[in-house]
């Protein structure tokens, strides 16, 4: 099979021992982003499958509808950014991994990272030590102080591990049974949302975003926060209403936030508010950036184009369709 790999930015896939498993396959790999409809056209017309890192890439009908040799595209996790719809129509299988049994503890410890780095501030700190000015402030320890939890899945499940490592109290809001399952674990629970917020000296998010999650965390949520206290999304940014995070870091509650994740992506504004603030650490959305997780994810994503080329396909979002 022709397969196409988009938005591998430092060419680390074919260095992994899973690549091994497209051997025989046709293989091009594309090491920069693109979202022009046409240039990707051009670049995928001739792909049988298309191998997709994330959401990096939006592939929707108008792309989707200038590869008529596109049989197969396969991936890992959600799929908000590929229209399934006219896959269906247009005969192409997705095939997406869901992998609730397996917890990505590369996300869960860029979590933590970022708690530390934002309550130490030690991206601050080490910027003016590089400037020759010795502290700049002083940050906070996390020991005794409440972490709040919300969304108890596979992530937020490992994040909640390390705050008890930590000494912290961890407090949790999900929906059942994942609330059932904290409890279970000897985890605090909420006794509101608005408990969790108003409590948490440390609020970290860890939901899917689907549409009964878009927009989840009000600027109403916000404004019961500390200003002492840190929120954190590695999760998705449309989890948080629209400008309200920026509001509220500006009104003084939550005092900081700590964010991979952004509504654009990439985001290569540097004047953008989230990157301009003191109070924010952000990162380049890393949180399952790593050779062992991309080695776990790409060992499935590599397996559903096997399954697919030995007419078995396996994983499949879409058993409506009728393959070309």
């Amino acid at each position: 099979m022709k397969i196409a790999i988009l938005d591998d930015y430092f060419d680390t896939l074919r260095t992994l021992p899973c690549f091994g498993k497209l051997k025989g396959h046709d293989v091009t790999i594309f090491n920069d982003h693109v979202q022009d409809t046409d240039a990707l056209a051009e670049r995928l017309k001739d792909a049988e499958a298309l191998v997709l890192i994330r959401e990096r890439t939006q592939i929707r009908a108008p792309l989707l509808e200038k590869l008529p040799k596109l049989k197969l595209i396969s991936q890992r996790s959600v799929y908000p950014h590929i229209d399934i719809e006219a896959c269906t129509r247009l005969g192409i299988i997705v095939s997406s991994n869901m992998h609730a049994d397996t917890p990505s503890y590369a996300a869960a410890e860029l979590t933590w990272g970022l708690v530390l780095a934002a309550m130490r501030q030690i991206p601050q700190q080490m910027a003016a030590l590089k400037a020759g000015v010795w502290q700049i402030g002083v940050g906070h320890t996390l020991r005794d102080k409440t972490l709040g939890i919300y969304g108890y899945g596979r992530i937020g499940s490992v994040v909640a591990g390390y705050g008890r490592a930590f000494g912290m109290t961890v407090m949790v809001w999900a929906r059942e049974p994942n609330l059932a399952q904290a409890r279970a674990d000897g985890y605090q629970i909420a006794g509101s949302r608005e408990e969790l917020f108003a409590q948490s000296d440390v609020l970290s998010l860890h939901m899917r975003l689907v549409d009964a999650t878009r927009g989840i965390v009000t600027r109403s949520d916000l404004a019961r926060m500390k200003p002492t206290a840190l929120l954190v999304n590695t999760s998705r940014a449309g989890l948080i209403e629209p400008g309200a995070l920026v509001e509220a870091l500006q009104a003084g509650r939550p005092g900081m936030a700590a964010i991979d994740v952004f509504d654009a992506e990439p985001l290569r504004d540097p004047h953008d508010p989230l990157l301009t603030m003191d109070n924010v650490v952000a990162t380049p959305h890393i949180g399952y950036v790593s050779r062992d997780e991309y080695e776990l994810q790409f060992s499935d994503i590599f397996d559903q184009i096997v399954a697919y080329a030995a007419g078995e396909p396996i994983n499949v979002v879409n058993p409506a369709v009728t393959p070309r």
